[in-house]
C-alpha cells in the first residue's frame, strides 16, 4: 500500500503551526507591552509668556519673584530653570538683584504623565529664556 501523505508530511504541516503559534505569541506580547508602555508617556504642552516681577531670592527649588495682578493682589512666580546664556548676564544666585525688577519670558512646560491606575499627573516646570532688568 501506498502512503498518499508520507510522514514527513505532517511533520512540516505541525512545524508550521508551531511557527504560527509562536509568531501569534510573540505579536501579542510585543503588541500588549507597546500599548502599555505606551499610557506612561508624557504628553508635553509649552506656552511661552511674559511677566514683570521683582526678584526674590533664590531657594533650592528656584528662583522666586514677586508680581502683581491687574487688580492689585501680589503672586509668587517660581522658575525651576533659567537658560545658560541668562545666568551668564545675571548671577541670581547673588542677593545683588534682590528686589530688582525685571521683565521676564519665560516657558512653562506642562508635562502629563499617567500613573500605573491611570491616572494623569501635571507636574508644570518654569524656565526663564530672557530676562530683562527695568
Amino acid at each position: 500500500m501506498v502512503d498518499v501523505f508520507p510522514i514527513g508530511y505532517f511533520n512540516l504541516i505541525l512545524i508550521f503551526i508551531k511557527m504560527k503559534t509562536k509568531s501569534v505569541s510573540l505579536l501579542i506580547v510585543f503588541t500588549t507591552v507597546f500599548f502599555t508602555l505606551s499610557s506612561f508617556k508624557s504628553a508635553i504642552n509649552i506656552q511661552e509668556s511674559t511677566v514683570i516681577a521683582i526678584y526674590d531670592g533664590h531657594e533650592s527649588y528656584g528662583y522666586n519673584f514677586i508680581g502683581k495682578h491687574a487688580d492689585g493682589e501680589t503672586f509668587t512666580l517660581t522658575f525651576q530653570k533659567v537658560d545658560d546664556a541668562v545666568l551668564k548676564e545675571f548671577d541670581l544666585e547673588s542677593e545683588a538683584f534682590i528686589k530688582a525688577t525685571f521683565k521676564i519670558t519665560y516657558k512653562t512646560k506642562v508635562l502629563v504623565t499617567k500613573d500605573a491606575d491611570g491616572f494623569e499627573d501635571e507636574e508644570e516646570v518654569n524656565t526663564i529664556t530672557k530676562l530683562e532688568k527695568l
